[in-house]
């Protein structure tokens, strides 16, 4: 590879592959023609466009690309992976695009044999969780099935694949033969290294263009670099320690990253790793160890640590959260970062499951009259003390159980920012959507399992698209509230019932739209499948008006569930 080459050079006879220590495919694509977000890949295409819209005669230029050399012609890319790849999808979509047209020219197939694939080698590979799926459905295109995909970072394979198809449909061939040579002519520059010290260090100093890197990323080179620098006679075998370490953590992030987000999992381990929940600077506080005498140390033990972390969160959010509704709970609610560090800790630990369950309905509890109650109050300080004694596996829950009950009874000044009194003046006022369905559907369950023996717990993502309604809608039917089944909408009714829990509803995305802003005579009747619809007909049954009366009437029913339940 030259330092100063096009595209075509730079792919032409080799064979490119991202390492599985590296980050997996990130770049985003638009979910629909109406999206008004630039993303990665839309923004690809449109440069792409723009260019030979313009027909200047200067390349086009793809940036700066690092590959690690590991045999004659077989190369690693270090740096700008997430652009190789986005060109190799979009020349795929291309390819098939003019092999629709008309029969490939010879030079057409030359570069597809030499850049592509060419019998049965293929010129790329990325990482090798997602790499069969990347020559199924992007290269062979044999594959159409997106279902039962694992990986988020094939998902994004898909859907850039897809999109670029769909932007191709209707063009002619004299485009595709422009932004084909535009490609194939694009200049870009190479740096080659042999020894991979040489290219971690280029990665952790280089500004690049793209999704920038994420802490994780940086901490991975540093640890692999520092291990360069101080590994001595056992540097070669710390460092395959550390890819593989890395090429897990990278295979779990791919399960969970539409979840959570890998930089938090590092503060948590953070906090894991010290025992402490004010631990807030990963960078700052790894950058302090491996300026120690013995960082190897702390990288070996840290990225176990980290591993852990990732193992124990796809479990998590995995497996146990289909299998556990109490895990599945604490996931649907969402905005829980702050209870992590236990979670982590509890599969750490080895706890039995249903511990681990009884600790989460009880995080679940405490993380919901948080975001009701919306104090800025700092919790991680509130629950430090029985974090840190929460570190031995004979150690119990209950500790932690009995703390989270004493911060919802207190008068403390202190602790009181989560008591009962707080919460009851937070569920008289406007409660943000999100928190407004989840308490709906945990009501949904709660009416459903009244009095009923060995009741299986239906999970929220059982109704389809889950939508909060407004019964009395919040803009008044035609401007006639009164003829349409509602009361007067006077400025009381608009600022203390229309958005308050009473006039709330589950609905399903379809049901919603389908009632929309309609008479409430027309919304009771299709209000037939939920026990709290039906709760709606029978609080309106002796007569069919909605108004600030029934609304307080359910508002009270919701509000004793909630005082019950939290």
């Amino acid at each position: 590879m030259d330092a100063s080459t096009t595209i075509r050079n730079m792919l032409y006879g080799n064979r490119i592959h991202v390492p599985n220590y590296q980050r997996a495919y990130s770049w985003e694509t638009p979910l629909n023609n109406t999206s008004k977000t630039k993303t990665h890949t839309d923004v690809f295409l449109e440069d792409l466009e723009n260019y030979i819209q313009t027909e200047i005669k200067t390349p086009y230029y793809f940036g700066h690309f690092l590959f690690e050399e590991k045999e004659n012609n077989i190369f690693d890319v270090i740096d700008g992976q997430q652009r190789l790849t986005t060109i190799i999808i979009f020349l795929c979509a291309l390819f098939n695009k003019i092999k629709s047209i008309r029969k490939f020219t010879d030079d057409e197939e030359a570069y597809y044999e030499n850049m592509i694939k060419r019998g049965k080698k293929y010129a790329f590979s990325t990482v090798s969780y997602d790499n069969q799926f990347f020559m199924d459905y992007v290269v062979d295109q044999v594959k159409r099935n997106k279902g039962s995909l694992e990986t988020e970072s094939s998902r994004r394979i898909a859907n850039a694949f897809d999109y670029f198809c769909k932007k191709l449909t209707n063009k002619d061939i004299d485009y595709s033969i422009k932004i084909l040579q535009a490609i194939i002519k694009a200049g870009c520059t190479t740096h080659l290294v042999k020894h991979e010290v040489e290219a971690i260090q280029m990665f952790i100093f280089q500004n690049n263009r793209g999704k920038k890197p994420t802490n994780l990323e940086i901490i991975k080179a540093q640890f692999m670099y520092t291990i360069h620098l101080y590994g001595e006679d056992e540097k070669d075998s710390l460092i395959e320690e550390i890819k593989n370490r890395f090429e897990k953590i990278y295979k779990s992030i791919a399960s969970i990253e539409y979840q959570i987000d890998e930089d938090n999992v590092l503060l948590y381990t953070l906090r894991v790793f010290y025992n402490s929940l004010w631990e807030d600077d990963p960078i700052k506080r790894i950058n302090e160890e491996l300026s120690e005498k013995t960082p190897v140390k702390f990288i070996i033990e840290f990225s176990s640590a980290l591993s852990e972390s990732f193992d124990s969160l796809s479990i998590f959010f995995g497996q146990d959260e289909k299998k556990y509704f109490e895990i599945h709970s604490l996931v649907t609610l969402g905005g829980f970062g702050i209870v992590l560090p236990f979670i982590i800790k509890a599969y750490i630990l080895g706890l039995e499951k249903d511990r681990i369950c009884k600790l989460c309905s009880s995080l679940e509890t405490l993380v919901l009259r948080h975001r009701l109650i919306g104090t800025r109050a700092y919790i991680e300080s509130r629950l430090n003390e029985v974090y840190q004694n929460f570190s031995k596996k004979q150690d119990d829950i209950y500790p932690i159980i009995e703390k989270i009950s004493e911060m919802k009874k207190t008068k403390n000044s202190w602790w009181a920012h989560w008591s009962t009194a707080k919460l009851k003046d937070a569920i008289n006022g406007k409660i943000e959507a999100s928190v407004a369905k989840y308490i709906l559907w945990k009501y949904e369950n709660y009416l459903q399992s009244n009095g009923k023996k060995g009741y299986s717990f239906f999970r929220f993502d059982s109704i389809v698209s889950p939508e909060l309604e407004h019964i009395a809608p919040q803009t008044p039917t035609k401007n006639k509230p009164i003829s349409a089944g509602y009361c007067k909408y006077d400025e009381e009714f608009i600022n203390e019932y229309i958005d308050c829990l009473g006039n709330y509803l589950l609905l399903s995305k379809s049901h919603n739209c389908s009632v929309g802003n309609k008479p409430f005579s027309e919304k009771r009747n299709s209000y037939k499948h939920l026990l709290q619809q039906l709760e709606i007909r029978d609080i309106t049954k002796e007569k069919i008006i909605w108004n600030k009366e029934n609304i307080s009437k359910r508002h009270e029913r919701i509000k004793k569930f909630i005082l019950e339940y939290l």
